[in-house]
């Protein structure tokens, strides 16, 4: 029969198992009471080192249907169970096996999937989840800047334009009819229905122009044949006047 402090341990490498983002395992093969320490408080509040026995592991690592990690727990086994973001933990741990060599990566189980030891290190020079959210916001926030700035520009260039020509127009009325006529729309071609109306009305004021002439000229002629007859009607009687004479 299972002793009652195996099986509570077994549930609690379940339940590591299950309810973290990622599960870094490691060799802690000579790291001092106080070594251990300094690594967990690296690893900080989101996660949990735990020192365990191979065995019981792979038991645990069973029950929360992982399979693949029986290689790895081998030698004095530790695992960090990650419920924050996965990168810090494996900064911290590799960080914290540079000062400390002792402290041996041997692999992962992350998105459900094992990764390499070569996989965590390469987990670890990516950049943070806080780091990579600050970064989005601030690209966000220039692009909105430059699309606000894009469509306010236009916007603010009309206002003064518009309030330009209200100030000259208020010190000088003369603008507003001088610019009347610009402000116009524009005459469209002439059809040519209209084009020989304008004919029609051309040759009709020519014939009213040829008529009045005429009318004008008779009147005229007449009163020339009437001052040629006067005239000659004079002449014999300046002739007989001279006669008599």
């Amino acid at each position: 029969m299972a002793r009652p402090n195996k099986v509570a341990a077994v549930d609690d490498i379940t339940e590591g198992f299950n309810s973290s983002t990622a599960a870094l395992l490691t060799e802690y093969r000579g790291l001092t009471v106080g070594q251990l320490k300094e690594l967990r408080r690296s690893l900080g509040a989101d996660s949990t080192y735990a020192v365990v026995k191979n065995t019981l592991a792979r038991i645990g690592a069973k029950n929360a249907g992982i399979d693949g990690l029986d290689d790895l727990l081998t030698g004095p086994s530790a695992i960090a169970f990650v419920k924050g973001d996965p990168v810090e933990a494996a900064k911290s741990l590799r960080d914290f096996a540079k000062t400390n060599p002792l402290l041996v990566i041997k692999g992962a189980w992350m998105d459900g999937r094992r990764l390499s030891a070569a996989e965590v290190g390469k987990l670890a020079d990516l950049e943070s989840r806080e780091v990579l959210l600050a970064k989005l916001a601030g690209a966000m926030n220039a692009t909105m800047s430059k699309a606000a700035a894009l469509f306010q520009a236009p916007l603010s260039k009309a206002a003064r334009t518009i309030e330009a020509l209200r100030l000259a127009a208020q010190a000088n009325p003369a603008l507003l009819s001088a610019a009347a006529p610009a402000a116009a729309a524009p005459v469209e071609p002439a059809s040519e229905s209209t084009v020989v109306d304008e004919e029609i009305t051309e040759v009709s004021a020519e014939q009213t122009t040829a008529e009045s002439a005429e009318v004008t000229e008779a009147p005229a002629q007449e009163a020339a044949a009437e001052e040629t007859a006067a005239e000659s009607s004079e002449a014999p009687e300046a002739a007989e006047d001279a006669t008599e004479g």
